[in-house]
């Protein structure tokens, strides 16, 4: 008698063309592995508790510092407070978070391998990128506009106390204030672009910090009719015309400069896309 002969045999289970179709890879199961992956991990939530925290954490001790000390300030001090950007100005510090967040979201995947794993499972790819995009300016969206609201009106009632606030109804003020989630939340699109091109998270950081914050400043060194030209085409001149109450010919009009903004996002996620098709893992 040979080994083969009392070997168990072994009956694996057949499958249905239901179970089958049960394994086919769809828009909301790559969706829903992407929001598992970002809520299992610390940094997700550290990092977007900054971000979150930034906006009325600045805001509110603007409002109140001013408020407190407004006797005291200089005239000209008080002629250059803005009662509307000044409490909003945390956004500053919040679409660095965001920044950061977005780029560990793609890139962070690339050094462990773990885009290997994921890359093979959804063969297709472009869901994976358009499910990292889809959770993340979700999570944004529904974060930050709420803050910035509760920012204005936090801000807004203590500076009252020195009669020096203004209100939701005044001309541009809800379009403004709401256009602090919608810049965050382009940004954060913007962020996961750059990840998906560079694929290193300090190169990707790297450049979203030169995008929105050093291309402002060397665009300033600038003779100022270039300077005026270029600017207000910039990502972040172009997006931040959404939260401005006033506009010149130095400035983009809101809507013009967020479709500006947004326009650099999706330019960034399609270059991201060719890119994602085209190379190796």
């Amino acid at each position: 008698m040979t080994t083969l002969d009392t070997a168990p045999v072994i009956t694996l289970p057949t499958m249905s063309a239901d179970d089958i179709d049960n394994l086919d890879v769809t828009p909301s199961r790559v969706v829903r592995s992407e929001w598992l992956k970002m809520r299992t991990l610390r940094s997700t939530w550290l990092t977007m508790a900054l971000a979150i925290a930034s906006v009325p954490g600045i805001g509110i001790a603007i409002a109140w510092s001013t408020a407190n000390d407004w006797l005291k300030m200089r005239p000209r001090e008080r002629l250059h407070f803005n009662p509307l950007a000044d409490p909003l100005s945390g956004f500053n510090l919040a679409q660095l978070a965001i920044g950061v967040l977005g780029v560990l979201i793609v890139a962070g995947e690339y050094p462990a391998g773990m885009i290997r794993a994921t890359l093979a499972a959804v063969p297709r790819r472009l869901p994976v990128l358009w499910a990292k995009l889809g959770v993340f300016t979700t999570i944004t969206l529904v974060a930050m506009v709420p803050v910035s609201v509760f920012t204005f009106f936090v801000s807004q009632r203590l500076l009252s106390s020195r009669h020096i606030q203004t209100t939701w109804s005044t001309p541009d003020v809800a379009r403004s204030v709401i256009g602090v989630g919608l810049y965050l939340t382009v940004a954060a699109a913007l962020a996961i672009g750059l990840g998906a091109i560079i694929r290193n998270v300090a190169g990707a950081i790297g450049a979203f910090a030169g995008v929105i914050l050093v291309l402002p400043v060397i665009a300033s060194a600038l003779p100022q009719t270039w300077g005026d030209r270029i600017n207000k085409w910039l990502p972040s001149n172009a997006g931040q015309a959404l939260m401005s109450v006033v506009s010149d010919n130095t400035t983009l009009s809101p809507w013009r400069g967020f479709a500006v903004f947004s326009g650099w996002a999706l330019l960034a996620l399609v270059i991201a896309a060719v890119l994602l098709r085209s190379r190796d893992a």
